[in-house]
């Protein structure tokens, strides 16, 4: 497991690069003006636990492939509900193509398949893309149930 791993996210309320980790305890904040990041990372088989299942916040995972076209859409929309939801939720992309386990592990029997983790376990769980007004509202629903 490679917890030193980071991506580096541009904050949407000043503008300014932070590099953050992938899998961390807690919610990422800007080193600049301290508003909550939008937190997108990628996962696969050997990282998929200490990404995804031991996050801290609530988990969007966004099961997809590159030859999907409805994936290419949703993309956009996960990563706005990303931005709106700032501190609040992590969004986890998985390429089914590259991860057959975890494909196999979740059923996905169409891309993009898209789930709500809390601590590891699946509470939300929608196949297809949808508009990111809608994803949100998704994600909202299945947050205020856990």
């Amino acid at each position: 497991m490679n917890t030193a791993r980071t991506t580096t996210v541009t904050c949407p309320s000043c503008g300014r690069g932070n590099r953050i980790p992938v899998a961390a305890e807690g919610r990422p904040r800007c080193g600049h003006c301290k508003q909550p990041l939008p937190w997108v990372v990628d996962a696969g088989e050997d990282d998929f636990a200490e990404v995804a299942e031991d996050a801290t916040v609530p988990v969007v995972v966004d099961l997809w492939a590159t030859w999907c076209g409805p994936c290419r859409m949703v993309s956009p929309a996960l990563e706005q509900v990303a931005r709106d939801l700032a501190g609040q939720i992590k969004l986890v992309k998985v390429d089914v193509d590259r991860n057959p386990q975890l494909s196999r592990r979740f059923e996905v029997q169409a891309v993009p398949t898209l789930l709500v983790l809390d601590k590891g376990e699946t509470i939300a769980r929608q196949a297809g893309a949808a508009p990111a007004h809608v994803l949100r509202a998704w994600v909202e629903q299945a947050m205020a149930g856990r």
